[in-house]
């Protein structure tokens, strides 16, 4: 074992076509680091539905140029075999350590195998490169981003000519593709032949932005905003300049991009302290709302003043600026099919059956979500929506950013808030609280004894609510093909929902949870949102202990 541990370093080593990594992969082979080299070629990044996406380092299971190199030939490879040899990939790339690197390696094994190929002009974010590929009539599009996972990492996200994510069975096709490359010696590279994209695709991202807000409607609210050292800050203030907002104001700190995210040390709005700096900048310059995107733009994150929060900020939890921007978009006229994913709330479905609209659930992820048929609105609870699915069919932190905008503005203009309209929708459909179990791990192993205790031992009770339905989501439903999850629904005195998955991105076991409160009216707000934080707690708890962790 230990010389074949060896043998099949010395054989990545001679092949790897970066010095850095060269240099990392031959200290340990010569200091014979076998627990280092094992965790490096104990097997091989998996290319799946999010592509790829993993730790920066020497080997099969590290993100590097050679790993890259190979997902190129596979996914060109894949897409000969299906009739497009001769058409354009375009590819996108954000501020991270090696992505521009990781960039020009696929558009010279592109070239290589006599596809075209077009490299966005600088680091944009993710949705910029998802219009791109519809507005530039490409095959095919590649975004190298790790999204908001940390520092140390990278990723390769792989995109259709329809402009959305991959979805089985393309996923299999091209892995199976890229596990039949021999050796770098046999993937054909290009010194040149790729083109370098000017602005004019940027300028007509922007342009499109412009959809989605409504000719002649206020523009007045005032923003703290965030690019937590992503690739945001630029795209999102010329979209706010060109739709006449005033100009949001930085955070400093963290405006530019920096592969390093020195102030936070996990650049996901979501995650604990990731938005300090923002609430600070918030608290001296008392805006309207903070606005917060993730490093490669396609989230969207939203503040609010609320004096009982601490420090006087309180973050929205996806599920809320979900409902907030349905709500608004059927305001404005909006016709078409609403859609979420599994994991998030059940009010959109409320909010688009009171409107007389088609609502469609779907397994978690925007790839799912984007080939809705007729979608006009989507979005997940992780910060993701899509507010305007002709111009990108994927979540978009920058149109949303604007959608949200406008509403706080005609909001304002009347003196109310969006907790106001929060309130609005909860007296209209009950009370929908939402929270999350989620357990980071080091070792999987863990996540996989959780689901098969779950699957063997079915809770019967949570916070007191009975268990009285569950479903295996491996198996599939009637309306959902097979993924790894279960779903529970629960009732009582008040009716309750509990998903369990492992992450598709993350090393993470996540469980989602919900509970509705019937509300009579604003009277009962208080008491409502207090009974669904204890019973949301509750479930926590037991679902804990009944997963094991």
């Amino acid at each position: 074992m230990t010389q074949d541990l060896i043998a099949r370093a010395r054989a990545w080593l001679a092949e790897d076509p970066d010095s850095e990594t060269r240099n990392e992969l031959g200290k340990l082979v010569d200091a014979q680091d076998l627990d280092a080299l094992a965790e490096r070629f104990g097997g091989t990044l998996q290319f799946g539905t999010a592509g790829l996406r993993g730790e920066l380092g020497a080997g099969p299971m590290r993100m590097n140029r050679a790993v890259v190199i190979r997902a190129a030939a596979g996914l060109a490879a894949y897409l000969k075999a299906n009739g497009q040899g001769d058409g354009l990939v375009v590819i996108g790339f954000d501020a991270r350590y090696k992505s521009a690197d990781f960039a020009r390696d696929t558009a010279a094994v592109m070239v290589g195998a006599g596809l075209r190929a077009a490299v966005l002009p600088h680091p944009l974010p993710t949705p910029v490169l998802a219009f791109a590929i519809r507005e530039l009539g490409a095959v095919a599009g590649v975004e190298v981003t790790a999204s908001h996972n940390p520092p140390r990492d990278n990723g390769y996200k792989v995109y259709l000519g329809d402009g959305s994510q991959i979805v089985p069975p393309a996923d299999a096709e091209i892995a199976a593709e890229i596990d039949a490359v021999r050796g770098l010696g046999d993937v054909p590279r290009a010194e040149s032949g790729w083109d370098i994209l000017g602005d004019e695709v940027l300028d007509a991202y922007l342009a499109r932005t412009d959809a989605v807000l409504t000719a002649g409607s206020p523009r007045t609210v005032r923003v703290v905003y965030t690019a937590l050292h992503g690739v945001g800050k630029d795209v999102l203030t010329a979209a706010f300049a060109r739709a006449g907002f005033p100009t949001p104001a930085l955070v400093q700190e963290q405006a530019e991009p920096d592969p390093a995210f020195p102030t936070v040390s996990f650049p996901n709005p979501e995650e604990p302290g990731a938005m300090d700096l923002a609430f600070e900048t918030a608290r001296r310059l008392q805006p309207d709302i903070v606005i917060a995107n993730d490093p490669d733009a396609d989230r969207c994150a939203v503040a609010v003043p609320d004096a009982a929060a601490l420090g006087g900020w309180r973050m929205l939890r996806g599920d809320e600026v979900g409902a907030l921007l349905a709500e608004h978009l059927i305001h404005k006229g909006a016709r078409g099919t609403f859609a979420e994913s599994i994991v998030s709330s059940s009010l959109l479905g409320r909010i688009a059956e009171a409107a007389g609209l088609p609502y469609e659930e779907t397994l978690t992820g925007f790839k799912w979500i984007a080939r809705v048929e007729g979608l006009r609105y989507g979005y997940e609870e992780a910060l993701g929506y899509c507010v305007d699915p002709e111009g990108v069919r994927d979540k978009d932190g920058i149109t949303a950013a604007l959608l949200v905008a406008e509403l706080a503005s005609e909001l304002k203009e009347r003196g109310r808030t969006l907790t106001d309209l929060l309130d609005d929708l909860a007296v209209a459909h009950g009370l929908h609280g939402t929270d999350q179990l989620s357990v980071r791990v080091e070792d999987l192993g863990i996540i996989t004894n959780a689901m098969r205790r779950l699957r063997e031992r079915q809770p019967a009770e949570l916070a007191g609510l009975r268990v009285v339905s569950a479903e295996d989501l491996s198996r599939g439903t009637d309306r959902l093909p097979p993924t790894d999850g279960l779903r529970y629904y629960l009732d009582g005195a008040f009716k309750a929902r509990v998903i369990v998955r492992p992450s598709g991105t993350e090393p993470k076991l996540k469980c989602y949870l919900e509970v509705v409160v019937p509300v009579a009216d604003a009277s009962e707000l208080t008491t409502a949102r207090e009974r669904a934080t204890a019973i949301l707690e509750g479930i926590k708890r037991d679902l804990a202990e009944a997963a094991g962790i």
